[in-house]
């Protein structure tokens, strides 16, 4: 058929505006089904309806097809009839956006997506369908604005039900009785759908696709990120109907704890870019509280506003509320326990115990805490159903320590600024317990040493342009920044033990030698054991007799990621309160890492003991007590090391059954000990070595190697032919000797 102008008119009726048709006088009788109609732009393709209220030569279109046509009313359009090819144009799946017409009439109770798919496929079947078509489709007394979003057409052998349906896509098709229809809410709609017609969404859809660790700056952190998905993000990404059925709720608070620098505040940061969610609001503990009354609490109820609204307008269709705190002990602390308060923080804690899982429960809200004191928070906060994940973000591993160094050099190695001899790997070796804010600095120390030796020494600092294009970050510079800039806050402190071990270990016999062995045998077991993560061991012996310089020893040779060494010199003039304290809390740092030695050197000067009285402090007794037999937390293990001159003191203090096992120290004891010391120490010549030798033979002898040392360095101040003389003097005089003759001519 040619085609016909036709004038464009108002729908008469509101129910034939429902029906999706464009409606013509019922005596026409040139048209077909479905028509092309043509705007002068474009061609757009309508199933007809006729009806004796349309005038002769019109066609009436609703608002909706005037809207999407660009019909304009009294213009003239050119109408043609339109065919469909039924083995290829035949609706399989067609995708339809749905909201309600006027968002005035807001009906916040579910709607049943199975009910209105088979309603509208019954409605409208055999009619034509265009991708991007508005028409107003009316269910259980309620009208919608539907839009079509996408169309997949049959293959034709499905009508005959040889094969499932699936075919390619579709600009028109054509909707029949066994055509899948799927609703899918627009943007910001307050439409409530069950049932399994409701959007084909992906699964995923709540994180963000173009995300990854290395662009955000995280590294290190893939298992802490895996657990929290697990628990706090796996509810939410599957569908809504499934958790429905399985009565699941989901996690509302994570709690992010640990040392200083190991990315909590990065990683909070760092979930709200990861998921489709609002933006995040991130709030420092310390601005939510007022000098004010009432105006802590409504600081509080502020934050959790827009999440409420939400709620109540869309209810389970909400989008996602991050709220992030930072320092969370400072507003949370256990309620009670600050005394002489004006009960601030326990109101505060009330408010946001309310507002997370009060009466009126919020389930569009995502609470995250961080904190370096998990134990300050009052324990309501952290029972399921509030922040019931508490996830430990500690110090990176090995692998982690390169990523985090991958990150930071990346810019470096984009612009060829790293040398060749920079090596990744290695500079991860030899930063154990670095967090990961200690191994940017470590960077940052690396790149300024670099840019200093391009700076001219001259009577103005300003940088020598020649050489500045040939800037490069070598391995040198990495090394310099280690060994002098950058010190892990928690780990080994080498200059604490090689103060202890400045001489080195003088293996003057078979007992020293021993006691290495022993000790070798102890870091393995702790290494290696999972029965006995806690392993401890008591070196005793004799002032002077080399216990802490073994002690010292012992540990720097386990290569342990961290090595205290908990010393009476460090606390002097404090109080036995802020001695437990200080004792406590390297425990406390030795429990963060994964392999620990702590070194508990003198006991007894650290317990205050003297014999006078007797007297000791039983507050520090009883800490050590407690800490030497208290297990590191799981995956944790922990060697510790006690020295002692007073084991028969220990002994009444029940402190020696706190240990695993205890070692003894000896003095050296005979003249072949004594003689194979000085050989070790290249003290005297051989002649000299030889008469001290000969003038110890058959005599007693009881001496500890650092007297030992320091009568060797007395007596080389002497003039060559005075130097034995006044060694084995000094022997006497100190009492290493028990005899009165020494057979020297």
């Amino acid at each position: 058929m040619a085609a016909r102008t036709l004038k464009a008119v108002k729908c008469p009726t509101d129910e034939l505006s429902l029906t999706n048709c464009a409606v013509i006088n019922d005596k026409e009788q040139h048209f077909e089904p479905h028509v092309t109609v043509y705007n002068g732009k474009g061609e757009f393709v309508f199933t007809l309806k006729k009806h004796p209220e349309v005038s002769s030569g019109c066609i009436a279109f609703s608002l909706p097809q005037r809207k999407w046509a660009a019909i304009v009313l009294g213009d003239d359009f050119k109408v043609t009839n339109y065919k469909f090819d039924k083995s290829k144009d035949c609706i399989s799946v067609m995708t339809m956006e749905i909201d309600f017409l006027q968002k005035k009439f807001v009906d916040s109770s579910p709607f049943d997506s199975d009910k209105m798919a088979s309603e509208l496929v019954q409605r409208f079947d055999n009619q034509a369908f265009t991708v991007g078509q508005q028409l107003v489709f009316s269910f259980a007394d309620k009208l919608f604005n539907l839009v079509v979003k996408e169309i997949e057409a049959m293959d034709a052998s499905i009508l005959k039900g040889e094969r499932q349906a699936g075919g390619s896509k579709k600009k028109v098709g054509l909707l029949l009785a066994n055509s899948q229809v799927i609703f899918e809410k627009s943007d910001n709609s307050a439409v409530v759908l069950i049932g399994k017609s409701k959007t084909r969404e992906n699964r995923q859809s709540i994180i963000s696709p173009d995300w990854n660790f290395e662009r955000m700056g995280i590294g290190g952190l893939d298992k802490e990120f895996s657990d929290i998905f697990r628990r706090a993000f796996a509810s939410r990404v599957f569908p809504s109907d499934i958790i429905e059925q399985m009565g699941c709720k989901h996690v509302k608070g994570i709690l992010l704890y640990g040392p200083p620098g190991c990315g909590k505040t990065l990683m909070a940061r760092q979930i709200g870019k990861m998921l489709r969610a609002r933006e995040p609001k991130i709030v420092n503990g310390p601005e939510i509280l007022n000098k004010y009354v009432g105006e802590s609490e409504a600081n509080i109820r502020k934050l959790f506003a827009d999440a409420e609204e939400e709620q109540k307008r869309l209810g389970a269709n909400s989008g996602l509320h991050i709220i992030i705190f930072d320092e969370i002990d400072a507003i949370c602390k256990q309620r009670g326990s600050m005394a002489g308060s004006t009960g601030v923080h326990d109101t505060v804690v009330n408010q946001l115990l309310s507002k997370i899982d009060g009466v009126e429960q919020l389930n569009n809200i995502l609470v995250i805490g961080m904190t370096n004191r998990p134990d300050l928070i009052d324990e309501a906060l952290l029972r399921p159903g509030r922040l019931e994940v508490k996830m430990e973000i500690g110090l990176p591993d090995e692998r982690g320590r390169i990523q985090i160094l991958h990150i930071h050099t990346a810019k470096m190695r984009q612009y060829n600024l790293l040398a060749s001899d920079v090596d990744v790997k290695e500079l991860a070796t030899e930063t154990k317990n670095y967090s990961g804010a200690e191994l940017e600095g470590l960077v940052r120390a690396a790149q300024s040493t670099a840019m200093n030796r391009h700076i001219k020494a001259s009577s103005t600092v300003e940088v020598d342009i020649q050489t500045a294009e040939k800037l490069l970050v070598s391995r040198l510079d990495f090394m310099a920044a280690l060994n002098n800039d950058i010190k892990p806050a928690f780990g080994t402190n080498q200059e604490d033990y090689a103060s202890y071990i400045m001489n080195g270990i003088i293996r003057w016999g078979d007992p020293v030698s021993a006691v290495l062995e022993d000790g070798e045998l102890l870091v393995q077991q702790t290494k290696n054991s999972d029965r006995t993560p806690l392993v401890s061991v008591l070196l005793e012996g004799p002032a002077n007799s080399g216990k802490t310089a073994l002690a010292a020893k012992i540990s720097e040779d386990s290569e342990f990621p961290f090595i205290k060494i908990c010393s009476p010199d460090k606390m002097i003039g404090f109080s036995e309160t802020a001695k437990c304290q200080a004792i406590k809390k390297i425990f406390e740092d030795a429990y963060k890492s994964q392999l620990s030695c702590v070194v508990v050197d003198d006991i007894e000067r650290l317990l205050d003991y003297v014999p006078i009285g007797p007297r000791f402090s039983n507050l520090v007794l009883q800490a050590l007590l407690v800490l030497l037999k208290k297990p590191p937390p799981k995956g944790r293990k922990l060697l510790i090391i006690g020295t002692t001159s007073r084991k028969d003191v220990l002994q009444e203090m029940e402190m020696l059954d706190a240990f695993s096992t205890t070692v003894h120290i000896p003095n050296i004891s005979g003249g072949e000990q004594l003689v194979r010391a000085l050989e070790l120490l290249d003290s005297f010549q051989e002649k000299e070595r030889s008469a001290i030798a000969k003038a110890l033979k058959g005599q007693r002898l009881w001496i500890g190697i650092k007297k030992l040392l320091m009568l060797i360095e007395m007596a080389a101040q002497m003039d060559a032919d005075n130097r034995v003389r006044k060694f084995l003097s000094l022997l006497k005089e100190e009492g290493g000797l028990n005899s009165n003759t020494f057979g020297i001519n």
